[in-house]
């Protein structure tokens, strides 16, 4: 089974040009049979496909959803939930992170490890002060289509070192670079659990697809820093108006056990 396990549409990505039906349209084309929808911090794009077009376009196609979650601390995760489960708490430590998404049944991984800084695993303050936290990652994205090769090599090696399933997909946010990045399954999935289930089990995956020099970071060369820099201003920026108000909507959607020591823990360090 051929999925695209990184895609963003405009009805959930404020930064995608491409919308649902033009996405799937041109997965088809090219031989795909279905796609992870992994909008920044958000299931709207997901939520458009189930209100509007699931059962009545497209049946012979699988979507999926998932989400790419910002980090305070360890860039951009990719996050898969079953059925009915969703992420709402916004900016965790990935620490913590891992512990929620385990909890409830999901699995996670790092997207683009080896890209920019801030944005990428590897290229984070969490991973220098305790890179064996990989280790608790379900999977690795190996492949993606709009980071550079070398970026791509790194994943790969990082996935081959701490024997994770590698997953790719495009990351694309414009037309012509959907389709670029695939993974092959060895068995088809009709929904999240199914998909889970096959990643945990650690069966064989192939990732790969070709590389997008299309990208803003490949227009602008060195200039492209400033970009990473700008999201780190934003991110911390935004988490820090924002902490209250997330912190109170998180305890009523997401109440903590009192008697987990794991969530407590962290939940200490990212307070202190």
């Amino acid at each position: 089974m051929k999925l695209d396990m990184h895609c963003h549409v405009k009805e959930g990505s404020v930064d995608s040009r491409v919308s649902l039906d033009e996405y799937i349209t041109k997965l088809k084309a090219h031989g795909f049979d279905g796609m992870l929808i992994t909008d920044h911090d958000t299931y709207k794009g997901y939520r458009y496909w189930k209100n509007e077009m699931k059962g009545k376009v497209y049946e012979d196609f699988v979507v999926l959803k998932g989400i790419e979650y910002d980090t305070c601390d360890a860039g951009h995760i990719i996050c898969i939930m079953p059925e009915g489960v969703k992420m709402r708490l916004l900016e965790m430590p990935v620490a913590m992170l891992i512990d929620f998404v385990h909890r409830h049944g999901g699995i996670l991984g790092p997207a683009h490890p080896c890209g920019e800084k801030y944005m990428s695993f590897t290229n984070t303050k969490r991973y220098y002060r305790s890179p064996e936290i990989i280790k608790r990652f379900d999977f690795i994205e190996a492949f993606n289509a709009c980071e550079p090769e070398a970026s791509n090599e790194g994943a790969r090696k990082l996935a081959q070192k701490y024997k994770k399933p590698g997953i790719g997909g495009s990351d694309s946010h414009k037309l012509n670079c959907v389709s670029m990045g695939y993974t092959i399954l060895p068995e088809r999935v009709t929904c999240e659990t199914e998909l889970i289930a096959l990643i945990r089990k650690k069966v064989p995956i192939e990732a790969g697809g070709k590389l997008y020099d299309k990208t803003t970071k490949d227009r602008i060369g060195k200039a492209s820093k400033l970009l990473a820099y700008s999201f780190w201003f934003y991110n911390k920026g935004g988490e820090l108006l924002k902490r209250r108000k997330r912190r109170k909507k998180g305890k009523i959607e997401n109440p903590m056990d009192p008697i987990d020591p794991i969530e407590i823990q962290y939940l200490k360090e990212h307070n202190s």
